[in-house]
């Protein structure tokens, strides 16, 4: 054991003096800067698989005697080592173990040498999984894949890294729940939700809905993710000047207050353990999880802080808003009403006019003031005074039933008095980040395991917990794969 160890190490001593050699000379021949660079990674990268593989060497094969006492049971070792493909990010190497078990045909019940190296599941390292899909968290399989090999030298096809994603993924919701609350003294004095939804483009055959596709219905259809997101934050008191300043001339204010401890989540609509289950279902139930525990209800039965959910007009939205969580202040999307509010202007006025700008103007101070019972009044009288008829009026009674539909949770004049955020910019930007940057990208198609594994890995990214993740899953894996760990610590340092 010792032995092997050595050459091993002397084998990346060698490389190294003929590194060192290398620029010695390189340096005499006037060789370019670049060309000794390339060959001293390339050079290092076969360097430190040496020392790699040294230290592999230096732990042995697990060779724990003849037999194991393990769960009442004795164990033979088995006769023949068995050698365990292991991909490094400096390059392949066979790992030899001996194993322990009732015979070859038998299931390996337990491999010291894997508990006590802590070996992946599957061939790859966990170095290597965590590069490898941090890449491909962030662009494209091909891509991700070109780049390791350019980088380190190693071929992998995208099958294996989009499997490498969906077996990671699997660790995702227990990371999370695990999660403890963030302090309260980190915390903004306002819990805030915000919910939208991003469509997915989906893969031919793959049905857009669950079930099969309907008479007409058109494959590669896009797949509706539900987005989520949570976080605290410190109000913000403004006048409606000051909101029709930001969002019309966009004159951003600079002691906006920055959201705390933001998470962010994205679930498609998808079979689990055998049941369908809706997208929007499982960010819900997330967000009653999430209020539960940041602000829960006291004796008195109220909670520490106002719970502001910010989102579109889309009525399934706040429908399972309201089946999961009562007592929400409930704010319409502001950039939503302003949409509306355009498209009633150019009803009017032509596009780009200072008229239809103008008309925006004082209708939208008016709705942040609370007067948006009489700003739709007034747009009834102005298409009856001017006689708008066909697509002009339909396109006016559009604007006029989005108002009307919404007016319970446009109550702008008390937001914005309490400091409420009023925009559900943070979910759009959650749909573009989430979604949008990766999923929709020029000719990609998706099938559900695979998108959602994608969507959960880039929510952990997004919320900064990437390199917290990586603990977890390791820690989780290791658990699951070496129950008999401390079996295996306590006899090899009697073998020792």
């Amino acid at each position: 054991m010792i032995l092997a160890q050595e050459q091993e190490i002397l084998k990346g001593q060698q490389q190294y003096h003929q590194m060192a050699e290398f620029v010695r000379h390189a340096s005499r021949d006037g060789r370019p800067v670049h060309e000794v660079e390339r060959y001293l990674w390339e050079q290092s990268l076969k360097m430190n698989l040496s020392l790699l593989a040294g230290f592999v060497k230096g732990v042995g094969t697990g060779d724990l005697g003849p037999t194991l006492e393990h769960e009442g049971r004795t164990l033979k070792r088995l006769e023949h080592t068995h050698v365990h493909r292991y991909v490094s990010v400096f390059g392949e190497l066979p790992i030899s173990r001996h194993v322990y078990g009732t015979r070859e045909t038998q299931k390996h019940e337990v491999v010291p040498l894997d508990a006590r190296l802590d070996l992946p599941e599957s061939n790859f390292s966990y170095v290597l999984q965590d590069w490898d899909q941090n890449l491909c968290v962030k662009g494209p399989y091909d891509e991700a894949r070109e780049s390791v090999q350019k980088m380190l030298g190693l071929k992998q096809s995208v099958g294996s890294l989009e499997k490498m994603g969906l077996e990671m993924s699997r660790q995702v919701g227990l990371f999370f729940e695990q999660l403890p609350t963030p302090p309260a003294e980190e915390q903004g004095s306002i819990l805030v939700l915000t919910s939208d939804g991003k469509g997915v483009p989906m893969r031919k055959n793959e049905p857009a809905k669950s079930g099969r596709r309907k008479k007409g219905e058109k494959a590669n259809k896009k797949r509706m993710a539900c987005v989520g997101a949570v976080y605290t934050i410190e109000p913000f008191v403004r006048t409606a000047d000051d909101v029709v300043n930001e969002v019309m001339r966009k004159e951003a204010s600079e002691n906006r207050p920055v959201p705390q401890h933001k998470q962010v989540r994205a679930e498609l609509t998808r079979e689990i353990d055998g049941v369908e289950v809706n997208g929007k279902s499982l960010i819900f139930g997330w967000f009653k999880q999430s209020v539960d525990a940041i602000n829960p209800i006291r004796k008195n039965g109220q909670r520490d802080k106002p719970v502001v959910c910010v989102m579109d007009g889309e009525r399934a939205l706040w429908k399972m808003l309201m089946t999961f969580l009562t007592g929400i202040i409930c704010i319409l999307d502001i950039f939503h009403v302003l949409e509306r509010v355009w498209q009633a202007a150019h009803c009017f006025y032509p596009e780009g006019s200072d008229e239809a700008r103008e008309f925006v103007n004082q209708r939208l101070t008016r709705i942040l003031e609370g007067d948006v019972g009489r700003v739709i009044g007034g747009l009834k009288q102005m298409a009856t005074k001017q006689n708008l008829r066909g697509a002009k009026l339909k396109q006016l009674n559009s604007a006029i039933g989005y108002l009307h539909n919404n007016r319970r949770f446009m109550k702008y004049d008390q937001y914005l008095a309490a400091g409420y955020p009023i925009g559900s910019g943070v979910a759009e930007g959650a749909c573009r980040h989430l979604v949008k940057d990766r999923m929709e990208r020029t000719g990609m198609r998706w099938v559900v395991p695979s998108a959602q594994a994608m969507l959960d890995l880039r929510a952990v990214h997004a919320s900064d917990q990437w390199e917290e993740f990586q603990d977890y899953r390791i820690n989780a894996e290791s658990q699951r794969l070496y129950p008999y760990k401390e079996l295996v610590t306590s006899a090899w340092q009697e073998a020792a």
